[in-house]
């Protein structure tokens, strides 16, 4: 089942998206849309009538940082032994095709195409093997990032909290393996990062065990599993574009503020 958020002519609707490509169907979900039983009222639209906006309203983000090896040295240290967490406000998450707005100060700002999690019901200390229980399915992310203030600041807040740092969609993915996907992020139609799920040195069930031991896990809470190699920058004009098999494809444009 996908599950998504939209606008249409009628306001904004969590709903479950069905149906063939280019031929697919919005069917408003009632209640317990954080739920892979959700109920309906009835309603419907094309998906080609309606505008696609960030499926979860997360409570909050967790990241997890150098969670493939290959990114870890290319950014010029060693995988670390245990896995490494962070946050990023809810209030950076946009939707597809929404602007990446880069900070006129901020250089360079670099894409990070990541398999995200999102969580189903509220959990506390969750074993890896029990993991699949907690979860409502996945979508894609991108932790956009900008490295000069990520480097002058010793730590990572400012760096990845910006508005529209985190792009998420097109939807949440509820059947899905998400341990061997091929996962590629294309700027202008450009392969900068290519691997998959496989690689991630905490996996899935280790990241839910991990955290759920640090803080208590929110139905809709959104966890950015890691980004592969191949981190670069973008820049105003770019178009930025990651895919996961399996879920789709999120794309945003990017501007740069303050540009006259």
């Amino acid at each position: 089942m996908r599950l998504g958020r939209i606008a249409s002519p009628d306001g904004v609707a969590f709903v479950s998206i069905e149906g063939e490509p280019d031929k697919e169907i919005c069917r408003e979900i009632a209640e317990q849309y954080l739920s892979r039983n959700p109920t309906f009222t009835g309603r419907s639209w094309q998906l080609a009538d309606v505008r696609l906006l960030a499926p979860i309203l997360a409570p909050k983000v967790i990241c997890m940082g150098k969670n493939y090896a290959a990114h870890a040295r290319e950014m010029g240290g060693e995988p670390p032994e245990a896995p490494v967490i962070f946050l990023k406000p809810n209030t950076a998450i946009i939707g597809p095709n929404v602007a990446i707005q880069l900070p006129a100060d901020a250089h360079p700002v670099h894409h990070e195409g990541e398999l995200a999690v999102v969580i189903e019901r509220p959990c506390k200390d969750v074993r890896a093997a029990k993991a699949a229980e907690v979860i409502l399915g996945y979508t894609i992310a991108n932790d956009v990032s900008a490295r000069d203030q990520q480097q002058q600041d010793g730590q990572w807040t400012r760096a990845k909290g910006h508005d529209t740092f985190c792009p998420t969609g097109p939807w949440i993915e509820t059947q899905i393996d998400p341990s061997e996907l091929d996962i590629r992020t294309d700027v202008n139609g450009e392969v900068r990062q290519h691997s998959n799920t496989a690689l991630l040195l905490h996996d899935v069930g280790a990241i839910i065990e991990w955290a759920s031991a640090v803080m208590t896990l929110l139905p809709g809470d959104l966890i950015l599993t890691g980004t592969p190699e191949g981190v670069g920058p973008i820049e105003d004009g770019d178009v930025v574009s990651v895919t996961i098999e399996g879920i789709g494809t999120l794309s945003n444009p990017v501007v740069r503020k303050g540009k006259s």
